[in-house]
């Protein structure tokens, strides 16, 4: 009987190393047709008729706001453009600066995503609509030869601010500020 325990033990360390990583990670929620949130390092292209002199390209900044001239500081993260264009009109209006103010907000650079783990150059890429795990990969010099090719984790942070890690295949859709990280499968 006691000599049954140490087996048990064994079998089931050597069951655990069997699992392959990042299988208990829930999936990759399926992308929705939404309105993009914006998020810090998001760069703005700002264009208000009538007055070339605010216009321009500003950032978000790490405490999600854009500080234009004149304005001042408007918060822009978690907004949607149109959001941000209706924002700075009414702050436009609060301030007397004009009466009937026009605004247009465009996205010119995303917040960019990062690829860590079994590739070739990991690190931080810029963001293209459309973009999916394997094109992520591919800007990091695809796969190397230790890599789980079939799935990744991809981090992400949720409605809540916070982040959240989920299993995602090839083809799944990345967001601005996601994290890919591509697992190393054991021999």
């Amino acid at each position: 009987m006691l000599h049954r325990r140490p087996f048990c033990l064994l079998g089931m360390a050597l069951l655990a190393a069997c699992t392959t990583p990042g299988s208990d990670l829930p999936p990759l929620p399926d992308a929705t047709v939404s309105a993009y949130r914006l998020g810090p390092e998001d760069q703005l292209r700002i264009t208000v008729f009538n007055d070339p002199q605010l216009n321009g390209e500003f950032r978000v900044s790490d405490s999600g706001n854009i500080a234009l001239p004149l304005v001042g500081s408007i918060r822009a993260a978690g907004r949607t453009t149109s959001e941000v264009e209706r924002a700075i009109v009414a702050e436009m209006r609060r301030q007397s600066l004009y009466r009937d103010p026009s605004v247009a907000v465009q996205v010119v650079t995303y917040r960019p995503i990062f690829v860590l783990g079994m590739v070739e150059r990991g690190g931080q890429f810029p963001y293209q609509p459309g973009m999916t795990v394997l094109t992520g990969v591919a800007l990091a010099g695809g796969f190397n030869y230790r890599a789980i090719r079939d799935y990744v984790s991809v981090t992400r942070v949720g409605p809540e601010g916070r982040p959240v890690e989920y299993r995602a295949g090839r083809e799944a859709l990345l967001q601005p500020g996601d994290t890919v990280t591509v697992f190393e499968r054991r021999f």
